[in-house]
């Protein structure tokens, strides 16, 4: 029996991704999310999450864009000069590698997360993050810690395989970037495994990132490999609500119009595949 975890990431940034979520898991085939403690819908994301129980929940651990959930005098090398996280991925990295950001900031940060996303009753099944951080060198065994320090069991690895496209056309600088992570996430998993966490197999999702169309998810569903696998999603509600306030050129409209697909409820009825949660891996 292969396992597949389809996981919407972003719960708890807008109201519209959050509906967009449960509706994805109560009408779909969505079947966990994972929750961003320094949204601005998280308050709206955890009243949801209450009382849709079936729907597994994570923590969508942040290092930029968004409010810290520590003090900011607790963390002054995370965060700009409005007290918030920074802004860009690139200029974090590049603070990081450069030793300007203390790893005990990053620490207390990500602690402070997780015991907010606890505090509002969520049962953590695994932990991620946004742009990927969390597979840093580095950034991994703070992450790693933590998920032993909570009890936490699971965790995303976006390991996304080298030459797989499943009919997306990226452009090359995307190309590049999903294989270095992947190169990363990789050496994650390792680290990851030899702690005794849960990890899938097999990870997609990264380089058809924002563009997961029914057409696209369905390649993925009918060459799904053996073992346990992540679909990683961006579902929202409207497009012209959400596009203007996020750069990303997301379809959020359209990765939730392929998670309702009554096609692709055919093809999982009819299929070997177990649908699951994070908590459901071994």
């Amino acid at each position: 029996m292969k396992k597949l975890i389809i996981n919407a990431d972003d719960f708890g940034l807008h109201e519209n991704i959050n509906l967009g979520i449960i509706a994805g898991h109560t009408k779909g085939c969505i079947t966990s999310t994972t929750l961003m403690a320094g949204g601005p819908a998280f308050f709206h994301a955890a009243a949801l999450a209450a009382g849709c129980r079936s729907l597994g929940v994570g923590v969508h651990l942040t290092l930029v864009g968004g409010y810290p959930a520590a003090k900011p005098e607790q963390i002054p090398t995370l965060i700009d000069r409005e007290g918030l996280l920074y802004t860009k991925y690139p200029l974090f990295l590049r603070k990081f590698c450069a030793a300007a950001i203390r790893p005990e900031d990053v620490r207390r940060e990500l602690a402070a997360q997780v015991k907010k996303v606890l505090a509002a009753g969520i049962q953590v099944t695994h932990l991620d993050s946004h742009q990927h951080l969390h597979i840093v060198p580095g950034i991994i065994d703070i992450v790693i810690d933590i998920a032993r320090e909570f009890n936490i069991r699971a965790l995303r690895i976006p390991a996304e395989p080298l030459l797989f496209f499943g009919g997306f056309r990226p452009s090359a600088g995307r190309f590049i970037g999903r294989s270095g992570l992947s190169i990363l996430a990789g050496l994650a998993r390792l680290k990851a495994r030899r702690a005794r966490l849960a990890v899938p197999d097999h990870f997609f999702g990264m380089l058809a990132g924002g563009s997961m169309e029914e057409r696209l998810f369905m390649k993925i569903i009918n060459s799904l490999p053996g073992g346990s696998s992540e679909i990683m999603l961006h579902p929202g509600l409207d497009n012209e609500i959400l596009n203007p306030v996020f750069s990303w050129d997301y379809h959020w409209q359209q990765e939730l119009a392929a998670v309702t697909s009554p096609r692709l409820a055919d093809c999982f009825r009819s299929s070997s595949i177990s649908l699951v949660s994070f908590a459901g891996l071994d």
